[in-house]
């Protein structure tokens, strides 16, 4: 997305969080634990709270899947599974959309930082699938991505588009709305 700077010249991306705790010497991925995961949480805390807008590269529902995850392999407690839930509650409403690339368009490549192990991408993958089918008040917000690059960058800027006139249209009615008032 970032090669597509002229579409995106008002938005600042935001990397990954993942990626910073074990740069800050934080075990990730299968060796996550209950420390690892509340600097995940909080560094989503930080990016869903900003005021400008921006593109971030994974969000809380990353973190609580993840959480849950590790949770249910017995790396981290309940109580913090627990405030992951609580944070996806609280923070969901700052996203207007939620991009999900399906994992069948993306090999697992070893970067030496990405778990490779299939197993714990498959506890992810269908941690995902079972939350999609559930009822929640955000699932609207879910855009899955498939196929080439081309193909999921084409349905993250029709999905843009639409979001952006959606918004300024509530924005002009809001702004109709105060002037009569």
């Amino acid at each position: 997305m970032k090669s597509q700077g002229d579409t995106f010249y008002q938005y600042e991306f935001v990397d990954e969080v993942t990626r910073k705790v074990k740069r800050d010497g934080h075990d990730i991925n299968l060796n996550g634990n209950n420390i690892t995961q509340l600097f995940i949480l909080n560094e989503h805390l930080k990016n869903h709270t900003r005021t400008d807008n921006c593109v971030l590269d994974r969000c809380i529902l990353d973190g609580y899947i993840y959480t849950c995850c590790l949770g249910r392999r017995g790396n981290v407690d309940q109580w913090v599974c627990e405030y992951a839930c609580n944070m996806l509650t609280e923070l969901v409403d700052n996203l207007d959309v939620i991009f999900y690339t399906e994992p069948d368009s993306i090999p697992i490549e070893d970067d030496g930082v990405r778990s490779v192990d299939v197993k714990f991408r498959q506890e992810i993958i269908d941690r995902y699938e079972q939350l999609f089918k559930e009822n929640y008040f955000w699932q609207d917000k879910v855009v899955r991505l498939y196929g080439s690059v081309e193909e999921r960058m084409e349905t993250i800027l029709n999905k843009i588009d639409e979001s952006t006139n959606i918004r300024q249209q509530q924005n002009n009615k809001a702004l109709r709305t105060n002037v009569g008032v």
